[in-house]
């Protein structure tokens, strides 16, 4: 398939993704509380700490695969590639750090695991990119890459916050993840398209990635204690 692959598949994503920035534009704006912040910190690093269930292994199991690795530097991988992938896991690691703290300061105390949870909405969300990533078609795997990460549509919206101590933080948090976040569809679409061989195979991964980035919708809007209603969201997705 020619190049027109990867600007498809972003065009199909890309209603979705808007439509978490307004949830969260809508959040932020809507003065949310102390509880308002508390829960969706907790609900977000939930996502931070797990991985994208059947794709990504998790940021545990992707440091014991690097630590296992090392002594196959120059040998079965590339020194370059391994320093590639220790970036990414220590951006991926302050991602969390930075998103903890905020919620540390909220709590007025140490941030543990047992802090963090997962919501329903979320849980579809996982069940359901497991079924596809799992599904043994590489065009359905490629389909969850594509919809990973929601455009990073929700930090570049984040990122603006003001005002207080509390937002300052978040938006640092957020600026941070989104400078390392912003060009990751792109990637993902990319490399997607690689698996799209004929018409038929576009069509597949299309309706995936709108049955995901659909779900990713609904959680997001849970997230942030459902600052849209249902009829407000499918208008958005017309």
């Amino acid at each position: 398939m020619d190049s027109g692959v990867e600007a498809e598949l972003i065009r199909t994503a890309l209603p979705f993704w808007e439509t978490e920035a307004q949830i969260t534009r809508r959040f932020f704006n809507g003065k949310p509380s102390r509880e308002d912040h508390i829960f969706w910190l907790k609900a977000q690093l939930w996502k931070e700490l797990h991985p994208v269930d059947g794709y990504f292994t998790g940021l545990q199991k992707e440091l014991s695969q690097l630590v296992a690795l090392f002594a196959k530097i120059d040998k079965d991988i590339d020194r370059h590639r391994y320093h590639h992938l220790l970036e990414q896991m220590t951006q991926e690691f302050n991602h969390y750090v930075l998103m903890a703290d905020a919620l540390e300061y909220l709590l007025g105390h140490p941030v543990s695991a047992e802090d963090t949870f997962q919501l329903p909405q979320e849980k579809k969300l996982a069940e359901l990119r497991r079924r596809y990533a799992n599904s043994g078609s590489a065009v359905d795997k490629a389909a969850v890459l594509v919809t990973e990460g929601g455009g990073a549509r929700m930090f570049r919206e984040g990122r603006k916050l003001k005002s207080g101590r509390l937002e300052r933080m978040i938006a640092k948090a957020m600026e941070v993840i989104y400078q390392d976040e912003k060009n990751h569809y792109k990637e993902a679409a990319r490399e997607a398209a690689q698996a799209v061989k004929n018409g038929q195979d576009l069509r597949r991964m299309r309706k995936a990635i709108r049955e995901i980035s659909h779900q990713r919708v609904y959680m997001r809007n849970e997230m942030f204690r459902e600052p849209l209603t249902s009829h407000e969201i499918e208008n958005c997705l017309k």
